[in-house]
């Protein structure tokens, strides 16, 4: 038995619980963003498209953009890509972090109440920050590898309702990536569900060229369309 899957969430950026960066990595000024600067309202969206065989092996592949933008002022004098960005100075913060992921993953329990499984993401990053004020632009962009741990844990104590935990995670000494959701999923049919929940991303790297460590929280819906 062989199925495509389609999964289709947006939402609303709720904000960040940190957002703490400093560039050069080494001998720029450490600064929380969250707590310096207002963020904006965000919608983000994601696709994820899957295929199952044999009821326990999927293959998927995720296109996950994102873009978190923020204003306001420095309640200091702030070291930004070797360029100084002075106290109560106007200025906009962009972080954008997209993300495109291969995954693997094997269901190891398949029963009518649960399914759990675990496997490998590779993924890749194509993250940028960037802080402007009326004369001076300063950014650092990045694309990347990092490999990640798969799971998936969904328990269905109802015909039609499922409860889902599932996500990617990986730490390292040179820095870590969190993307979590947690949430509940109803069955219109066979083939289509809506799914509502929390998201969580967080992580970041520290190294001589940058340090970055993000808590986002997100407000998600979606939708699962089997065929």
């Amino acid at each position: 038995m062989a199925q495509f899957k389609l999964d289709l969430e947006g939402g609303v950026v709720l904000g960040t619980n940190y957002n703490d960066i400093r560039l050069p990595g080494t001998s720029g000024t450490l600064v929380d963003i969250n707590e310096q600067l207002e963020i904006s309202p965000r919608i983000f969206y994601r696709v994820r498209a899957g295929y199952t065989i044999a009821d326990r092996h999927t293959i998927s592949a995720l296109y996950a953009p994102l873009t978190v933008k923020y204003s306001g002022s420095f309640d200091q004098n702030v070291n930004f890509d070797n360029a100084v960005y002075n106290q109560n100075e106007d200025v906009r913060f962009d972080y954008k972090f997209n993300s495109y992921r291969l995954t693997y993953r094997y269901d190891f329990v398949v029963s009518r109440l649960w399914r759990a499984g675990a496997g490998l993401t590779g993924k890749i990053r194509d993250a940028d920050v960037r802080l402007r004020n009326a004369s001076t632009d300063g950014h650092f962009s990045n694309v990347g590898f990092v490999p990640l741990v798969n799971f998936y844990v969904a328990y269905k104590p109802a015909a039609r309702w499922t409860a889902i935990l599932e996500g990617d995670a990986l730490a390292s000494k040179f820095g870590r990536a969190e993307d979590i959701f947690a949430g509940l999923s109803y069955d219109i049919n066979p083939s289509f569900s809506i799914k509502l929940g929390y998201r969580v991303v967080e992580g970041g790297a520290d190294n001589d060229e940058i340090y970055n460590f993000t808590w986002i929280n997100y407000a998600s819906a979606g939708v699962l369309i089997s065929l």
